[in-house]
């Protein structure tokens, strides 16, 4: 069954909901393309309200000394497209932060890591109202206000939908709400990948996040690091392989005699793409090195509850994350 029927109107008025590394950097291309976008902010709010935002990026540096930015969601105007791209660690505050950005026929595009974030969202808005993102993004917030993008920048979308069976990520199809997206986007230099299955891509995302991610923290390494040594690339293969068999388990449970799956090929594709990467301090291990909450949960912790109710054990993940709990209570101590 195909929930996502909503047609946005043009043109489209973006909220951003988390003003970071992620959400800055797109926020940014969006209003350099010429959206309309308004910006919540915590810390960085009256540096960003005074200053604007500062972009640097290999495909050049941009100012933009007057943006929306707020500080508190209740002051926001309504918008047809809430960008979510807060760390799921503070999922907690979205009740509060949704109702008042959302137009009552918007839609809110999660660009968040992890897996089950969207049913979160689905049940404050409703599953026809939620479309997920993953993207492929290089980018630290090196001062308040200021975005260093480092290398690649694509987003795959896809839409949230309840299958007949009354389970999450049901495929929705290429959307026209999608593609009206996709095209706001792409005006602002954004390369969009559209996907009919938002449960596959998600699990394509966690290929790379549970290995790359997680090895980040516990070997206390970057991405070349991690690369340019045959033990860990060989470990962080052997995570993926777990990541694809969980996928093809997960889907099975919900979908049974479905040929939806993560093709074991992707596994070569994302090492090949991360040797390809600028040297790069992956985000768990920035929020580990400023002593932040890790999104272990998101990340790793539901992966791996959803895939033992479909039956499958995954032993080097569940080790990774029993580690990275440990490292993240003593690190915050």
């Amino acid at each position: 069954m195909v929930f996502a029927s909503i047609v946005l109107p043009t043109p489209r008025t973006y909220a951003v909901l988390g003003t970071g590394a992620l959400g800055g950097f797109y926020g940014a291309r969006l209003q350099q393309a010429g959206s309309e976008v308004h910006f919540l902010l915590r810390h960085d709010y009256e540096f960003v309200r005074q200053h604007g935002l500062i972009v640097e990026s290999p495909d050049g540096n941009f100012n933009l000394p007057q943006v929306n930015a707020y500080g508190d969601s209740q002051q926001m105007p309504a918008c047809d497209v809430v960008i979510v791209a807060l760390k799921t660690t503070q999922n907690h505050l979205l009740p509060q932060l949704l109702p008042p950005v959302l137009k009552p026929e918007g839609v809110v595009l999660v660009l968040q890591n992890g897996l089950g974030i969207e049913a979160e969202v689905a049940n404050i808005v409703g599953s026809d109202r939620v479309m997920g993102g993953l993207c492929f993004l290089c980018s630290n917030k090196v001062a308040p206000g200021h975005i260093r993008h480092l290398d690649y920048k694509q987003i795959t979308l896809g839409d949230y939908g309840i299958g007949t069976g009354g389970a999450g990520y049901a495929p929705q199809g290429v959307t026209d709400r999608m593609q009206q997206i996709a095209s706001d986007f792409e005006q602002a230099g954004i390369p969009i990948d559209c996907s009919d299955d938002l449960f596959i891509a998600r699990w394509k995302k966690l290929v790379w996040n549970i290995p790359f991610n997680g090895l980040s923290v516990v070997l206390n390494a970057t991405t070349h690091q991690m690369m340019a040594d045959e033990q860990t690339r060989s470990l962080a293969k052997q995570l993926m392989e777990e990541v694809v068999a969980a996928a093809a388990a997960c889907v099975q449970a919900i979908d049974p005699g479905s040929s939806r799956a993560v093709p074991p090929s992707f596994i070569q594709t994302m090492l090949d793409y991360t040797a390809k990467m600028t040297p790069y301090r992956t985000s768990m291990k920035i929020d580990y090195d400023d002593r932040r909450p890790l999104e272990i949960e998101a990340i790793l912790g539901n992966p791996l509850r959803m895939a033992k109710q479909a039956g499958v054990e995954l032993p080097r993940i569940a080790m990774l994350y029993q580690q990275l709990k440990f490292l993240d209570t003593r690190n915050r101590l």
